[in-house]
């Protein structure tokens, strides 16, 4: 396999992964992605989890937005979901009933693999497919976008601890805007599901502490 090249997001630290890419004979280029992990070719991009990963995801809905946009990038997204599916916390029905809506609602195509060795099989024959027998380069193409105001209050949320993109939603829906959130007591902020009260002192000394001032090293 000659001449194949993968762009890869430079925030992707499975050296053993990136080491049996190379053996492949691949060039991999590293960029910062606005989506995905590894893009393939101008149409295909792929989304790489470990079942701890995904299971996150779920809890925090995030893995439904980063489908979305996924399959608003490409017209062929997948997702590689690396690991044992019988081994997980929420249970194996859960799993599948999840692969099961992201390629009904999002087109998005789930598959398993059981190691970064048979990933980065995986990613080497796809590379090989869009590359030699399509003719189709990896790229960058139209992904990124200007974000909406809803959506950067949501990412700004989601920077809180234990916070992620469907509470992030109901707290706007529910609070309005960033400043009541902030003016919010523990108590208010209990209101919205799956704050606790832990989480909602948590929450509201974080936003309301004042700075004491750090070093350079601190913040470096």
């Amino acid at each position: 396999m000659d001449n194949l090249s993968i762009i890869v997001d430079n925030r992707e630290r499975n050296h053993e992964l990136l080491d049996q890419l190379s053996q492949y004979n691949i060039k991999l280029s590293f960029k910062q992605l606005p989506v995905g992990d590894y893009i393939i070719s101008d149409r295909m991009c792929v989304e790489r989890k470990t079942i701890t990963d995904f299971e996150s995801s779920i809890i925090d809905s995030r893995i439904f937005d980063q489908a979305e946009r996924l399959s608003k990038s490409f017209t062929k997204p997948i997702l590689i979901l690396e690991g044992d599916m019988n081994e997980t916390n929420l249970g194996r029905n859960v799993i599948l009933g999840t692969i099961l809506s992201l390629y009904r609602e999002y087109n998005l195509l789930v598959i398993n693999s059981i190691s970064p060795e048979e990933t980065s099989y995986l990613l080497s024959r796809f590379a090989e497919k869009e590359q030699i027998d399509e003719k189709r380069e990896p790229k960058l193409v139209g992904i990124r976008k200007n974000r909406s105001e809803l959506e950067l209050q949501i990412m700004l949320l989601c920077s809180l601890p234990g916070i992620g993109t469907k509470t992030a939603r109901n707290m706007l829906l529910y609070f309005k805007n960033i400043k009541n959130i902030v003016d919010a007591s523990p108590k208010e902020l209990m209101s919205i599901e799956k704050i606790g009260k832990k989480k909602a002192e948590k929450i509201h000394n974080l936003l309301n502490s004042s700075f004491q001032g750090v070093s350079e090293d601190e913040v470096s």
